[in-house]
């Protein structure tokens, strides 16, 4: 079975190349990262979610989708809008967007506004400004990868907010009942935000298991990758291997 690997924002495919490295060491699965659109090798953004959700599907067919953040928000679309392109689903701090409509366009706002300000300063400053935000305070400066997402460009990833950002995504909270494959859910315990997120999602998902690592923040991969691999390596073999 194919596992494709959907990364955040401003990361890359490479995000997930330790947890590849470990997965495919014991597995027959056939383990794929690839660059969203506006980062690494893929800069054309100019995307909605649906039209990055159908472009991955039209490649990759079907597969175990496992996204983070950004990426959980693609992988979530997919198993929306294709379902039968999907066998199972892991979403790793992820998010169905926000259910309030005059919040989303605030948010639509923000992102528009944080856009500019990407094209404004360039990627260095902007990476600087991001990795500071508390929501990554438990990130190691080594762990950040911040060589990698320096490859980015500020005119790819401000179209990646402008087109994909949380405020133009449509709430799928309301679709979550439709998700009937088995789906996990991955939040670091000291990301009270997602964690929060993380335990609604598995009341409205029919068949999600929730799963917390301890001593892990918002880029619970990154952070403490072996218990990542450990998890999602259990999952996959205890009740749903193929």
């Amino acid at each position: 079975m194919k596992v494709v690997f959907l990364h955040g924002f401003t990361q890359t495919a490479r995000s997930w190349d330790r947890v590849i490295s470990a997965m495919s060491t014991n597995s027959v699965d056939e383990h794929v990262a690839i660059d969203l659109p506006g980062h690494g090798d893929s800069p054309s953004a100019q995307l909605s979610l649906w039209d990055v959700a159908a472009a991955i599907v039209a490649e990759h067919g079907r597969a175990i989708y496992v996204g983070y953040s950004f990426g959980a928000r693609v992988a979530l679309h997919i198993a929306c809008r294709h379902p039968d392109s999907v066998t199972k689903l892991v979403l790793v701090s992820g998010s169905p967007g926000i259910a309030d409509a005059e919040e989303r366009r605030t948010r639509a706002i923000a992102d528009d506004e944080l856009a500019a300000h990407i094209e404004s300063v360039g990627v260095d400053t902007f990476l600087n400004e991001w990795m500071s935000l508390p929501l990554f305070a438990t990130l190691s400066h080594e762990d950040a990868q911040l060589d990698d997402r320096r490859r980015n460009t500020s005119r790819g990833l401000a179209d990646s907010l402008r087109h994909a950002g949380t405020g133009r995504q449509d709430s799928l909270w309301g679709r979550l009942s439709s998700v009937t494959v088995p789906t996990l859910l991955v939040t670091g315990r000291l990301d009270d935000k997602f964690c929060e997120i993380a335990s609604r999602m598995s009341k409205d998902l029919p068949s999600a298991e929730w799963q917390i690592v301890d001593d892990a923040g918002h880029t619970v991969h990154l952070e403490r990758p072996d218990q990542f691999v450990s998890l999602l390596t259990a999952w996959r073999q205890r009740t749903f291997s193929n």
